[in-house]
C-alpha cells in the first residue's frame, strides 16, 4: 500500500498517478479525510486515557460522598475511553480498507494511458525473412510431435495442452538455461509452493482487480499462484531482513483462469491455464529500486539473446500496470505467423508497495526499520516455445534449435515426425 506520510506531504503526486492510470483522483481527498479523522480520534482517545489515569489517583485519596462522585466520574470516563478507542479503531480499519484499493504510485516518466499507449524503447534483432509461407507454432508443434492440444482439451478442457517428446525437452532446456543464468548471476535458486494463503495473495496485490484471474480452493482457503512472484514476495513476510539486495529465482508451475479472454488466442499455447515459468525476484533498498529494475531487464535481454529471438522492449503505460507496479517493462518477441510482437517477459518495480502490505522491512543506517522495495521479472516461460518454433522454422517444417539450448535438447534440429 502507499505511504501515508508521502500522501500527506505531496497529495498531488497521487492525484497525478491516479489520472495517469485512468483512475479516480477523488480517492486522495477521501484518504486525507480519513487520515485526519483517525488522527483526531486517536488524540481524543489518548487525552481521555491520560485523564482516566490521573483521575484514578484522585479516587484513591478521596473519602465519603466525594469518593462516590469521583467513582461515578471514573466509570463515565472508562466508558468514554472505550468508545474513543473503538472509534479510532473503526476509522483506522476504514482507512486501511480504502488504502488497499489504491494502486501504487507510478514512477516519473511512465507513459499515461491504456494498453495501447506503451512507449517502444528499443528493437533488438531483425524479424526473419522467409522465402516460404511460415507455419504457426501449433502446426509446427503437432508435426514435430511436440504439442498436443486435442488431448489436453480431452483431459482437462479448453486452454490446456500436453508438451510431448521434443516439446517437453525444449521447455526443460529453456527453463534450465534460465535457472543456470540466474544462479551464475548470484540468485538463490528456489522451488516454491504454488498454493498460498489469502494473506500472501492479497499482500502481493492479486486479490483486487485481478481476483477473477485466480484459482481458489474454498475447502482449504488456499489459492493457486499465477506467478511465483507471490510466494517469493511472501517468503520474508512479517520479517526484518538483513543485507540487501536479496535475489531469488524460482521455477514453478503457474495457473491463471484467463477470465475475460473468451475468444482471444484460443489456438495453440499462447494463452493457457497452466504453464511453467522461471521468475526472478529481488528485495532491495527503495533508493536502489530504479537501478535494480534496469538490471532485471538486462538479465531478461541476455536470455532472449541466447535463444536468438528478435524482440522489442516497451515501457508499459500507467493504465496497463498491475496495481502493485510503479513501472513495468515488457519484452515482446516477434511472432511470424501473427506479424506482431507478443509479450514473453515482464519486469515490474513494485517499490515498497507490496512490502508495506506484507510487513517486510530492513534496518536503515540509523537503525530504524523501513519497508524494502520488491521487484520481479520473468526469465523464461512456456510461451517462449511459440516464438522459438516460429522464428527458427525451416521450409521443410523442421526447426533449428538455438545453440544455447542444443546441449540440453541433445540435437541441433527438430525434425517432423509426420
Amino acid at each position: 500500500m502507499i505511504d501515508l506520510r508521502a500522501l500527506r506531504e505531496d497529495p498531488d503526486r497521487l492525484r497525478a498517478s491516479q489520472r495517469a492510470r485512468g483512475e479516480d483522483d477523488a480517492v486522495v481527498d477521501t484518504l486525507l479525510d480519513l487520515e485526519e479523522r483517525r488522527r483526531s480520534a486517536l488524540t481524543r482517545f489518548e487525552r481521555l486515557r491520560a485523564e482516566q489515569k490521573s483521575f484514578g489517583k484522585s479516587v484513591s485519596k478521596a473519602q465519603g460522598d466525594e469518593r462516590q462522585q469521583l467513582l461515578d466520574r471514573a466509570k463515565e470516563l472508562s466508558q468514554q475511553v472505550k468508545e474513543a478507542e473503538a472509534e479510532a479503531s473503526r476509522i483506522g480499519d476504514e482507512l486501511d480498507a480504502a488504502l488497499r484499493t489504491v494502486p501504487n504510485l507510478v514512477e516519473d516518466g511512465v507513459p499515461p494511458g491504456g494498453e495501447q499507449d506503451f512507449r517502444v524503447l528499443e528493437h533488438v534483432g531483425e524479424p526473419p525473412a522467409f522465402d516460404f509461407e511460415p507455419r504457426d507454432h501449433l502446426e509446427l508443434g503437432e508435426a514435430l510431435g511436440a504439442i498436443d492440444t486435442e488431448r489436453g482439451a480431452k483431459v482437462s478442457g479448453a486452454r490446456f495442452f500436453y508438451l510431448t517428446g521434443v516439446g517437453a525437452q525444449l521447455q526443460l532446456a529453456l527453463l534450465n538455461l534460465a535457472m543456470e543464468q540466474a544462479i551464475e548471476a548470484g540468485f538463490t535458486a528456489m522451488y516454491p509452493p504454488v498454493l498460498v494463503k489469502p494473506e500472501a495473495m492479497e499482500g502481493t496485490g492479486f486479490l483486487g482487480a485481478h481476483a477473477a484471474e485466480v484459482y481458489r480452493l474454498p475447502a482449504d482457503d488456499l489459492y493457486l499462484v499465477g506467478t511465483s512472484e507471490v510466494p517469493l514476495a511472501a517468503y520474508h513476510m512479517d520479517e526484518i531482513i538483513g543485507d540487501l539486495p536479496r535475489r531469488y529465482v524460482a521455477w514453478s508451475s503457474c495457473f491463471r483462469r484467463e477470465a475475460g479472454s473468451y475468444g482471444k488466442d484460443t489456438r495453440g499455447i499462447i494463452r493457457v491455464h497452466q504453464f511453467d515459468k522461471v521468475e526472478m525476484f529481488s528485495y532491495c533498498d527503495p533508493a536502489d529500486s530504479h537501478e535494480e529494475h534496469l538490471r532485471l531487464l538486462e538479465w531478461e535481454k541476455q536470455m532472449l539473446a541466447k535463444v536468438e529471438l528478435p524482440y522489442r522492449v516497451i515501457d508499459v503505460a500507467a493504465g496497463d500496470l498491475g496495481s502493485s507496479a510503479a513501472r513495468k517493462y515488457d519484452c515482446e518477441a516477434w511472432v511470424p505467423s501473427q506479424q506482431a510482437y507478443r509479450e514473453v517477459t515482464s519486469t515490474s518495480n513494485c517499490t515498497d508497495f507490496q512490502a508495506r502490505r506484507l510487513a517486510v522491512r530492513h534496518r536503515d543506517e540509523g537503525g530504524r526499520t523501513r519497508p524494502v522495495a520488491t521487484l520481479n521479472g520473468t526469465l523464461a516461460t512456456t510461451r517462449w516455445i511459440v516464438a522459438i518454433l516460429e522464428n527458427h522454422q525451416r521450409a521443410d517444417g523442421s526447426v533449428r534449435v538455438p545453440k544455447a539450448l542444443q546441449r540440453f535438447v541433445g540435437r541441433e534440429v527438430l525434425e517432423p515426425i509426420r
